[in-house]
């Protein structure tokens, strides 16, 4: 799946592919002057606020460098069959802005589908599971005080500025959960300035910083933050911690007599160990991960007229002579081998719409993407799901 974002971060950042994810702290310029607003303005993000239930923690709002109390921006909003539903109150939450606040709404991809498809064309692209955080800042708001993240992240500078300051690891590959806490700040500073529509920066796990408009003035800021959490080491020994149950051996209770026992436990252990590498783990992880959500196909609403492939990553399509094998958030489907063709156009991460496919690879085209989408690899291309992707991400046949 090409997508307009990562060709853009990727020119601004210098890169070729997601292998340089994590090797160090770089910032760039987008050139692409209307990019920043297509994938997210201000007045989008509290459109997104007001249309929804929100609550604390997805939703938050701090004033000067503390949470506001969510009482202060939060209405009870009464149906006339008194259901209370929790909503944003937009005159409280506007007063604040005015005084100077920073919103911050995470796993924004849950709500708006261009940030839906962005984080799935960053997940196809990296191989890891990717989220999106959005941080609207007025005025003199501060931001977070000096913090570390247990991922990296590529952030994007939407509209408006705001100050940074990054600085080295103060640990080496720190986690969230940890043998050491990590609360010493490092004294390295790596980059200090202010980043402005259009910029984008890739902060490696670890690495301290913090973001502020304090002295700014009158403005705003509005930046997304892209979390992507990399696999390390101790998730392959907790995937391998997973498999040892299909043993007994690993199922018994220890015995602590008995050396003998414990002897054969380890030497299990190593066997296991040897039979399921950490590339195996890479590879599983993706195919074990479960269907994305999205709108059912229901023929009562018309015809299946335009899908596009949902899955997290990319399938796996495996050729096996005269059938062709796909595989993918732990499904299998086998197909015969004349439907290659159409499998690769639907499960391209692109948009399909059908009768141009069919003129492209043939008639079987609709026959195999109704397939895909009642094993929910394919999803109907509904127009709430299409606006993610226009001018984003170019259509199948084009």
């Amino acid at each position: 799946m090409e997508h307009r974002l990562i060709s853009a971060i990727e020119a601004a950042l210098g890169w070729n592919g997601a292998e340089v994810l994590g090797k160090g702290f770089v910032r760039g310029h987008v050139d692409d002057t209307a990019l920043a607003s297509r994938i997210l303005t201000p007045s989008r993000m509290l459109d997104i606020v007001m249309r929804r239930s929100l609550s604390r923690p997805q939703f938050r709002c701090f004033r000067r460098g503390e949470e506001v109390h969510p009482a202060v921006y939060y209405t009870d909003s009464v149906s006339p069959r008194c259901q209370s539903i929790s909503m944003v109150n937009l005159r409280s939450l506007g007063g604040l802005l005015r005084e100077g606040a920073t919103l911050i709404l995470d796993q924004v991809n849950v709500f708006d589908p261009t940030m839906e498809v962005a984080c799935r064309a960053l997940q196809w692209w990296s191989h890891e599971r990717v989220q999106v955080n959005a941080y609207l800042t007025t005025n003199d708001a501060a931001g977070f005080p000096l913090h570390w993240d247990d991922h990296d992240v590529l952030i994007v500078q939407l509209a408006g500025e705001k100050e940074w300051e990054v600085r080295g690891t103060s640990r080496s590959a720190p986690m969230y959960r940890d043998a050491d806490p990590n609360t010493t700040p490092s004294d390295n500073i790596v980059w200090s300035g202010v980043m402005r529509t259009g910029d984008v920066m890739h902060i490696p796990r670890g690495h301290w910083h913090q973001a502020t408009r304090t002295g700014s003035g009158s403005g705003r800021s509005l930046h997304v933050t892209f979390g992507i959490t990399k696999r390390t080491g101790a998730s392959w020994l907790a995937w391998l911690a997973d498999w040892s149950r299909e043993r007994e051996t690993f199922r018994r209770d220890l015995d602590r007599q008995s050396g003998a026992d414990n002897r054969l436990l380890a030497a299990a252990a190593t066997e296991l160990i040897g039979e399921r590498a950490p590339t195996d783990f890479l590879g599983a992880y993706e195919q074990e991960t479960t269907l994305a959500r999205h709108v059912p196909f229901l023929d009562i609403f018309g015809p299946l007229n335009s899908v596009v492939c949902t899955t997290h990553f990319r399938p796996r399509i495996t050729e096996n002579g005269t059938t062709v094998d796909v595989m993918t958030s732990g499904k299998k489907l086998t197909l015969a081998a004349k439907a290659l063709p159409a499998l690769r156009l639907l499960l391209s991460g692109t948009p399909v719409h059908l009768d141009q496919a069919s003129v492209v690879v043939g008639a079987e085209v609709k026959e195999v993407a109704e397939i895909l989408v009642e094993e929910e690899m394919c999803a109907p291309l509904t127009l709430e799901l299409s606006s993610g992707y226009t001018d984003l991400v170019t259509n199948a046949v084009s």
